[in-house]
C-alpha cells in the first residue's frame, strides 16, 4: 500500500512539473518500474496516464488563450502521422545511436536557455505567415516522430522550437507544446494498447493523481509566467542530458 501510495505522489509530482516546463516523464516512468512492473508495461501504463495530464494541461491552456489554434491546426495533423511513423521504425530500427546524440542536442538547448537572458521572457509573435506555417508542420512532423521513436527531451525541443521559431514567450510556448505533446502521446498509446501494455488498475489510478498535478501546475505556469517557467525548464532540460548520461 505505501509503495502504491509513492506512486501516486509521483504521478501527481511528475504531471506537476511537466504542466510547467517538461520532463515529467524523468520522474513517472522510474516511479513505475521502482513499483516493480515488467519495462515494457512501465512504458505503456505510463503513456496513458501521461497522456490523461498532457490532456488536462492543453485544455487548461486553451481555455486561457495561451495557444494559437489557427496555428496548431496545421501542425497537428503532421505531429499525429509522424508520431504513428516513429512508433511503427522503433519496432524495426536499433534507436540505441540516437542516445548520445540527443543528450548533447538537449544539454546544449538547456545551457543555451540559460545563458540567453531575455530568451522566452516576452512574447514577439506577430501571427502565422505561409513560411511560418510551413516550417511549423515540418517541425512538429519531425518531432512527432521523434517522440515516437525514442522520446527524452521531446517537451524541451518542443518549447524550445516554438520560442525560437514563432518568437513566442515560454508560457505561450508551453501551451502549444502541451497539445502537440498530448497529439503525439495518442499515437503512442494507441500502439501500446494494441499490444496489450497497459496496466490499467495503475494507470487509471496513477492518472488521477497526474491530473490533479497537470491542473495545479498549469494554473501556476499562467499565473506565474515565464519567470517561473524558464529556469524549471533549464533544469528539467539539464536533468534529461544527467539521466541519459546515467543510462549510458
Amino acid at each position: 500500500m505505501i509503495n502504491l501510495i509513492l506512486l501516486c505522489i509521483s504521478g501527481f509530482i511528475a504531471a506537476f512539473v511537466d504542466s510547467i516546463a517538461g520532463g515529467g516523464g524523468l520522474i513517472s516512468l522510474p516511479a513505475y518500474m521502482l513499483f516493480g512492473l515488467p519495462p515494457h508495461i512501465a512504458l505503456g501504463t505510463n503513456k496513458f496516464s501521461s497522456t490523461t495530464a498532457a490532456l488536462t494541461s492543453s485544455i487548461r491552456f486553451i481555455k486561457e488563450g495561451k495557444a494559437d489554434l489557427s496555428l496548431l491546426k496545421f501542425i497537428v495533423p503532421f505531429t499525429f502521422i509522424g508520431s504513428v511513423l516513429g512508433v511503427k521504425s522503433v519496432l524495426i530500427i536499433n534507436q540505441s545511436f540516437l542516445t548520445p546524440l540527443v543528450m548533447i542536442l538537449v544539454l546544449v538547448v538547456g545551457v543555451y536557455s540559460l545563458f540567453s537572458k531575455n530568451l522566452g521572457l516576452e512574447s514577439h509573435y506577430k501571427g502565422k505567415t505561409r513560411k511560418l506555417i510551413i516550417i511549423g508542420t515540418f517541425f512538429g512532423f519531425s518531432l512527432g516522430f521523434y517522440d515516437g521513436f525514442f522520446g527524452p527531451g521531446t517537451g524541451s525541443f518542443l518549447i524550445f522550437g516554438f520560442i525560437k521559431i514563432f518568437k513566442l514567450d515560454f508560457v505561450e510556448a508551453n501551451a502549444n507544446c502541451k497539445i502537440l505533446n498530448f497529439t503525439s502521446n495518442i499515437a503512442a498509446l494507441i500502439t501500446f494498447a494494441i499490444e496489450g501494455k497497459i496496466n490499467y488498475f495503475y494507470g487509471v489510478l496513477v492518472a488521477l493523481f497526474m491530473v490533479l498535478g497537470a491542473l495545479i501546475g498549469s494554473k501556476i505556469a499562467l499565473k506565474k509566467g515565464a519567470k517561473l517557467i524558464k529556469p524549471v525548464f533549464v533544469t528539467m532540460s539539464l536533468a534529461v542530458s544527467i539521466k541519459m548520461l546515467l543510462s549510458l
